[in-house]
């Protein structure tokens, strides 16, 4: 039991800063359900959130309403909007009168008088308050954080991707629908400044002890990405072609992180070139330092790398390559991409947010130090991997697949490109990629038809094998008097993939299938026989 604990605490730790569900559960709740499907009470497309929230940290206590416009997609007698059954709902508002409502776990089901009518653009307020989840190990567990800086000051963040933005406020708290603009409010102690996603649209003194400050977001963006950073903050700025770049620090680190963000200009020369501009141009790149590791909200990214390089001075891959870059500077931001433009319709697809932001880790060593290093990397982060469980999850119940999505789904990436065998091709079709799916929520249907139509190689029974089962294909290669056969096991049937493998030092590409396949060349005693491994991710058994 020692040991199972020991190992479960290093997969938590080696896995990358993001989602907090990681579950992968056989059965389900009605809660489950609740959450994560797209009930009738559901038809409807959020328009925009303009939260206006307290925050009194003695109290660990928030108060405040969202101002929810929609327009819905049928005709909506009940409405579902998701708040925390530990949170009071003080009154929900239309058109100046109270509506009933009642509540299923972390589900309100409001009552609609007069019944909204289809294609109806209308709003209401939703005034609630209390004391919310505590995370108590952020960001992989989901809630506010409540500390101190060095300094005693308060210094605030929230996390709570996979638990759910409902954790503290009202909304539709699914990744199928983002708000197409926010406005956020945060009214906080004096002498504090709270920092969201969007471009700051000023602050006001309210007169009682608290100042609002208003932050506007002008793009979609997903429901845990809208945060708080309350703290004690500085600012700095600089600029990457037409793009603001805003730093918020603690004053005592100011000098420390005008170094290390450096770096940022340089990862964005290789975004840039290889995934196309910031998606979100309009909203302005924030890094905000917070209280945890980090987490990657959308123009406002978390930033607690405690200004090192590494993964907090250690490096993921055990090459030494990870510590030549702060991880979290590159990971999250890489997340602008891949999660934040490109999302995810159902929690269940996460592996295209992590897969491909863990990729843009190696893209990003790629870009300073040579493709060699970038594999190599690729390679050192295969020990975290596990194969115990798909990488997609079970649809429609808020759940995601195995953590594998992070190190398994980079070498995925990684292998396909091997596959495509053409580099120029590759990167045509990453940046397509990116480029036609901005702002845009999609399946991993979509993303495996992507890749499958740029190559004339069938790339679906290679998908299939690796997102929906847990093991590798394997490659089985056997003597045969002075010949080799070799073959592919596999869960889908009739697999088929390429692989390129080294005979005596020379690099041959073989197309296995499920049935034993001779080898044309004579083989002696001494033949060296290998799998390309740093370019193709499976397992192997040979001679």
């Amino acid at each position: 039991m020692r040991f199972f604990a020991s190992f479960l605490l290093f997969i938590v730790l080696s896995i990358p800063v993001s989602a907090q569900v990681l579950s992968h559960k056989k059965t389900f709740t009605e809660a489950d359900t609740l959450r994560g499907s797209l009930r009738p009470e559901r038809n409807y497309d959020v328009l925009k959130y303009h939260l206006d929230v307290k925050v009194e940290p003695d109290t660990k206590f928030i108060s405040g309403s969202n101002t929810i416009t929609f327009k819905t997609e049928a005709e909506l007698p009940v409405m579902q909007i998701d708040l925390f059954e530990n949170m009071q709902v003080d009154s929900i508002i239309y058109k100046g009168e109270n509506l009933d409502y009642t509540r299923r776990f972390n589900a309100v089901f409001v009552k609609m008088q007069p019944e909204l009518k289809q294609d109806q653009v209308d709003s209401l307020q939703f005034y609630y308050s209390g004391n919310p989840i505590v995370a108590r190990n952020a960001p992989w567990d989901g809630g506010f954080v409540f500390s101190e800086d060095e300094e005693g000051n308060p210094w605030i963040a929230v996390a709570v991707q996979g638990t759910g933005a409902s954790l503290w406020y009202p909304n539709k708290d699914h990744q199928s629908d983002e708000p197409e603009e926010a406005l956020i409010e945060i009214s906080v102690p004096n002498g504090l400044m709270n920092v969201s996603n969007g471009r700051f649209e000023g602050r006001e003194n309210l007169q009682n002890g608290f100042t609002k400050w208003s932050w506007k977001v002008e793009n979609p963006i997903n429901n845990y990405n809208i945060v708080v950073n309350i703290g004690n903050y500085t600012h700095f700025s600089d600029r990457y072609k037409d793009l603001d770049l805003d730093y918020y620090v603690l004053p005592y680190n100011l000098e420390k992180a005008k170094k290390q963000f450096e770096e940022v200009k340089i990862m964005m020369d290789c975004f840039y070139e290889k995934f196309g501009a910031y998606p979100f141009e309009e909203d302005g790149f924030k890094l905000v330092e917070t209280p945890y590791l980090g987490m990657e909200h959308q123009s406002a990214v978390a930033y607690g790398n405690k200004y090192r390089k590494g993964y907090l001075g250690t490096d993921l891959s055990g090459t030494g390559i990870g510590l030549r870059w702060d991880f979290i500077i590159i990971h999250e931001t890489g997340h602008e991409w891949f999660g934040n433009s490109i999302t995810a319709a159902d929690i269940a697809d996460m592996w295209i947010h992590e897969a491909f932001t863990t990729y843009s880790e190696a893209v990003y060593i790629e870009c300073r130090w040579g493709k060699e290093d970038a594999l190599e990397y690729l390679k050192g982060i295969r020990k975290n991997i596990g194969n115990y469980a798909p990488l997609i999850g079970t649809y429609g119940v808020n759940s995601e697949g195995s953590s594998d999505m992070y190190y398994k789904g980079a070498n995925l990436l990684n292998t396909i490109r091997s596959i495509y065998n053409d580099d120029k091709l590759w990167w045509k079709t990453l940046k397509d990629y990116t480029e036609t799916y901005r702002h845009r929520i999609i399946t991993s249907q979509t993303t495996e038809e992507f890749f499958d139509a740029a190559t004339t190689v069938d790339l679906k029974p290679v998908f299939e094998q690796y997102l929906r089962h847990p093991d590798l294909p394997e490659l089985q290669v056997r003597k045969k008097g002075n010949q080799l056969e070799y073959r592919w096991k596999a869960d889908v049937s009739n697999f088929e993939m390429p692989v390129d493998v080294i005979i005596d030092g020379k690099e041959k590409r073989l197309f296995p299938t499920e049935d034993w396949k001779i080898l044309p060349q004579k083989i002696s005693e001494k033949t060296d026989f290998k799998v390309n491994e740093a370019e193709f991710y499976l397992g192997f058994t040979g001679f």
